[in-house]
């Protein structure tokens, strides 16, 4: 099945949809609605691309149009200001692929006689817009949602979202994964990996199931912060909604997210705010070092697939197949660890027989980056997405507000629960930049005002003890 003129015409009025957003809501909402909305509405894995520019689908077009729409509400464009650890990083992840390129100038022949083209400047220009590109929604959430209120304004976003898409999601679980193929034309994954447990997964229009369960995931986990606070999304009670929303998860029976969900959800509405920012330290720690732990072998991968075999056979192979995989690609990664192989393919496994099919399967983030831009690459990207939830931890005894504290744990709880599920899964989205980035801004934010603070103090001591 091939996307029919609707699929088309939904990614072509989506600018439209960003500017009148821009117009009816205040920059911070709009931004907010302009990349969630289009996660959950436009059709997945599909793209319009012209010659000699990148394609357009459904992260980047929201990406650009924030961008667009900043600008067109008078907010100017800022990368930054001075050169500290975040530009470093942001540089890192702009240079490297260029680095790659000078390392890559051999093509790979095949078996098969089919041979995968060197790596050129265009290639690494490319792939450098690619990532700009990727990572706009950080640079916009650190420069706009940088208030207390933009962060209470992010959990309402989720909950509001999460409530609405429900109804999808809820209509798919009972009558089966239909809805991107009765509007869109196609089904844009296997049929069957929605099929689970005797029912269906809800895959509605983000292409797969696992994303649908860690977004219902990360609502109820931000529904759980506003019932913490007591605040009302629409005069609706928010244990009630914390409630009918967990209830959605288990629903949409994924364990990985049901497992998220169980851990999160009480510790965001019961722990204190500090613990939760410990949580996440940890959380994001893990997925730094798990390249150089799978490297030295020494995650117990034999332990984790008995323990899955134990609770589920199904995913219990399931686990084992990505376990797998992931050994034959990262020893394919290690004979270039440090910048990669580069794109087309290069850092894939390809049978030595004559066919010369390709025979590997990524599904972790971390190994796709690491086997197209190595170790250089993979600490960059996932540096930024980490930093930020380490500048939280830093800026929260700063935090003068109750309600400031919970929100901004919220959000780096599920920021670096996002983090962690790029090992297993390859669910980098622009809603993840996003966060981060207004993770960051927020953080930075509270840093300054208590650099502030003490100046204004020392200020005063000094003044008031100065002779009269």
């Amino acid at each position: 099945m091939t996307p029919n003129w609707f699929a088309t015409t939904a990614l072509l009025l989506w600018p439209v949809v960003a500017i009148g957003l821009y117009l009816k809501m205040p920059v911070g909402r709009a931004t907010l609605w302009t990349i969630l909305a289009a996660q959950l509405l436009l059709p997945a894995g599909m793209s319009i691309k012209f010659q000699g520019i990148p394609q357009f689908d459904k992260i980047s077009i929201p990406n650009l149009m924030i961008f667009v729409g900043c600008l067109m509400v008078g907010r100017s464009w800022r990368t930054w200001t001075r050169l500290g650890f975040v530009e470093v990083l942001v540089l890192m992840a702009l240079i490297g692929p260029f680095i790659t390129a000078e390392l890559n100038d051999d093509p790979v022949l095949l078996s098969n006689g089919s041979v995968l083209p060197a790596e050129t400047h265009y290639d690494a220009l490319s792939a450098v817009v690619s990532q700009f590109t990727l990572m706009i929604p950080f640079f916009m959430g650190r420069q706009i949602l940088r208030s207390a209120h933009d962060t209470a304004e992010i959990l309402k976003v989720l909950v509001i979202a999460g409530l609405l898409y429900s109804l999808p999601m809820l209509f798919e679980i009972r009558m089966s994964p239909q809805l991107h193929s009765w509007i869109y034309g196609y089904f844009p994954s296997q049929f069957a990996q929605a099929m689970r447990e005797g029912g269906f997964r809800p895959v509605v229009f983000m292409g797969h199931g696992l994303p649908v369960a860690f977004f219902a995931m990360t609502a109820a986990v931000a529904s759980a912060a506003l019932w913490r606070t007591q605040i009302f999304v629409h005069r609706l009670p928010p244990a009630g909604v914390t409630a009918y929303l967990s209830g959605v998860l288990v629903l949409c029976k994924t364990l990985g997210a049901l497992i998220y969900g169980a851990v999160l959800i009480p510790l965001v509405r019961f722990a204190k705010p500090n613990i939760q920012l410990r949580v996440a330290v940890v959380l994001v720690t893990i997925a730094l070092v798990y390249p150089t732990l799978r490297l030295a072998d020494i995650v117990p991968t034999r332990f984790m697939n008995d323990a899955a075999f134990m609770i589920d056979p199904e995913r219990g192979q399931s686990l084992h197949f990505r376990f797998s995989n992931e050994d034959m690609l990262l020893e394919r990664a290690s004979e270039r660890l440090f910048f990669g192989w580069g794109r087309w393919g290069r850092s894939r496994i390809y049978t030595t027989e004559e066919s010369g099919k390709d025979i590997s399967v990524t599904d972790g983030n971390w190994i796709i980056t690491i086997g197209q831009f190595g170790l250089f690459g993979f600490f960059a990207q996932y540096g930024l997405l980490a930093l930020p939830i380490f500048r939280a931890a830093t800026a929260l005894r700063f935090i003068r507000s109750t309600h400031d504290k919970v929100y901004l744990a919220a959000i780096a709880l599920i920021l670096s629960t996002n983090v962690v599920d790029l090992m297993p899964n390859n669910t980098l989205l622009p809603w993840t930049w996003l966060l981060a980035g207004a993770l960051l801004g927020r953080s930075e934010a509270v840093a300054i005002a208590a650099r502030q603070r003490v100046r204004t103090d020392s200020y005063s001591v000094i003044k008031s003890r100065a002779p009269v």
